[in-house]
């Protein structure tokens, strides 16, 4: 390892321990014409009618399940420091990289890269679409290399070997883009449907009235009651 790299290593690796971070998280950006575009960060200024909606890079409500079966200072770690592993199909170092994880006992979320959104999340998350990528914490390291993911992994705290419970299930790998979630420009605003008029009934045919006391009816002229 050259000096030039081993400073930049030291330099992540104390911006990695400065403390905890925020998630990792993709902005799924509609403009006012329509146009998506994907970013890690969030548009400074939305007042010309761009819509954004959140594709969180790390914890769902799975992940964060799985993270509760964890012994308390695996946790704090794996809640301070997250792990997110961004795999696509056929990917040899995917693999590995996924495998060192295991292996390891590391905590981590999968994420998905396969459909043209994916791909373009990506590239808003880590500046291009190369494979495998892996989050800790705020640090993104983008290829497979074992000593490079072990040397972040031991300075975020994790530990060397497994100590996840036997009864540990990861929660499964997702898509980085959700779909089946349209997003619409907010300066589209939906026509409201037509109230509908309640159905007019005919008016009751008012019963014949009650011949009056001593009145003969034409039908029983003889005023014979039963």
């Amino acid at each position: 390892m050259n000096r030039t790299h081993t400073i930049a290593l030291v330099a992540a690796l104390s911006a990695l321990l400065a403390g905890a971070v925020q998630a990792q998280a993709v902005y799924r950006i509609v403009g006012p014409d329509g146009r998506v575009t994907f970013s890690d960060r969030a548009p400074e200024d939305l007042s010309k009618g761009a819509k954004v909606s959140t594709h969180e890079g790390v914890q769902t409500g799975a992940d964060l399940h799985a993270n509760d079966a964890l012994p308390f200072a695996l946790r704090q770690t794996a809640t301070r420091y997250p792990v997110v592993l961004y795999t696509g199909k056929d990917c040899g170092p995917c693999v590995n990289g996924r495998n060192l994880l295991i292996n390891r006992g590391i905590p981590f979320a999968e994420r998905t890269v396969t459909s043209n959104e994916d791909v373009e999340a990506l590239q808003g998350l880590a500046g291009d679409a190369s494979l495998p990528v892996v989050t800790i914490g705020s640090q993104r390291i983008k290829g497979f290399s074992d000593t490079e993911w072990s040397q972040y992994l031991d300075a975020a705290g994790y530990p060397k070997t497994s100590e996840l419970p036997a009864s540990y299930q990861r929660s499964a790998a997702a898509p980085l883009v959700v779909r089946g979630t349209p997003v619409v420009p907010s300066h589209v605003v939906p026509k409201p449907e037509p109230r509908q008029q309640p159905a007019r009934t005919a008016p009751e045919t008012p019963a014949p009235a009650a011949p009056a006391p001593g009145t003969p009816n034409p039908s029983n002229p003889a005023g014979i009651i039963f």
